[in-house]
């Protein structure tokens, strides 16, 4: 059984408004800034220290209340799947060992949240990923949640953007501040002061415009958007209506934009909180040593050996 909450009445918000009980995780692309790794393994299945990006996210979404997790995958990404799954052998030997600890850890994936997948046959843009996802969720609200960044547990964002959604019935999105020249990386958001009955969420923002990685000197703010979306079901038909954009490609930000115009309100919150980004080595790297740090069973003696290696003098070895 997974770990989300059945309270029913926490699917419902004051305003009468269903709340989002689903999320999708589009994880079909190739990966090519991590080859030749990613040649066998998913990007989403390599490791944070003990546990791959792809768990932290799903345990995100089970930390939010929510317990349907749809994965958009492609070809060579079952293995995503896999790591969700029972392995009874391994369990067994556990067991047997007297390995409490790990047996824990190998069953805990398959009890956050009920998987299901589905194939995306061509990697088009992020639009064209989520669009898969009708069937499986209708016309309800659902989270959107990008394969390769997550939040720190302690400082949660996903719950506010639930709370918000439910009570406004459009798009909710969440941003994050950036440097005016990493711009061109990100979607990015003009923006106004949100109405006041919403402030008790958090820093809440309402939004006037978006466009897809605009150069700095283009940008309307330094507001990016970060990889989680909250949306009504309505994103799929405006989805359908958005002609190819940035890249050639699908972009929900495109079919987020054309709801905006057509009377969808969209807001968003201002995350302040701590982002891990794994889209690129050096934030993959990063992370990793951030979370290494921070646990209690590695931090001490990891930090120890850090700041020796960092304070080592190069020429006289590597500190280790």
């Amino acid at each position: 059984m997974s770990e989300h909450s059945a309270n029913p009445s926490s699917t419902v918000a004051a305003t009468g408004r269903p709340r989002a009980v689903k999320a999708v995780i589009p994880a079909a692309g190739l990966a090519t800034r991590f080859l030749p790794a990613t040649k066998a393994v998913p990007k989403e299945l390599l490791p944070v220290v003990d546990r791959p990006v792809l768990q932290y996210i799903v345990e995100e979404a089970t930390q939010a209340g929510i317990g349907d997790v749809l994965l958009i995958t492609g070809r060579g990404k079952t293995s995503m799947v896999d790591h969700f799954d029972r392995r009874p052998d391994l369990e067994a030997r556990l067991e047997e060992k007297g390995d409490a600890e790990r047996l824990a850890a190998v069953r805990r994936p398959s009890e956050l949240a009920e998987i299901y997948t589905c194939r995306q046959p061509e990697q088009l843009g992020l639009g064209h990923a989520v669009g898969y996802a009708e069937s499986h969720v209708g016309d309800a609200p659902f989270a959107v949640l990008l394969g390769d960044e997550f939040v720190k547990p302690s400082e949660p964002l996903l719950p506010a953007m639930l709370e918000l959604q439910a009570r406004t019935g459009g798009v909710v999105l969440a941003f994050f501040e950036v440097d005016p020249a990493e711009t061109k990386r990100y979607g990015i958001a003009s923006v106004e002061p949100a109405e006041a009955e919403l402030s008790d969420i958090g820093e809440v923002v309402r939004v006037t415009g978006m466009v897809e990685k605009p150069q700095p000197e283009e940008a309307p703010s330094n507001l990016a958007v970060l990889g989680r979306y909250v949306l009504p079901g309505t994103i799929f038909d405006a989805i359908r209506r958005t002609k190819p954009g940035s890249g050639g490609e699908i972009q929900l930000t495109d079919a987020m934009e054309l709801l905006r115009t057509e009377g969808t309100p969209v807001h968003a919150i201002v995350y302040r909180g701590t982002r891990y980004d794994t889209g690129m080595p050096l934030g993959y790297l990063q992370t990793v040593v951030q979370i290494a740090a921070e646990r209690e069973d590695l931090g001490p003696e990891f930090r120890s050996w850090l700041a020796d290696f960092v304070n080592a003098d190069t020429a006289g070895g590597s500190g280790t």
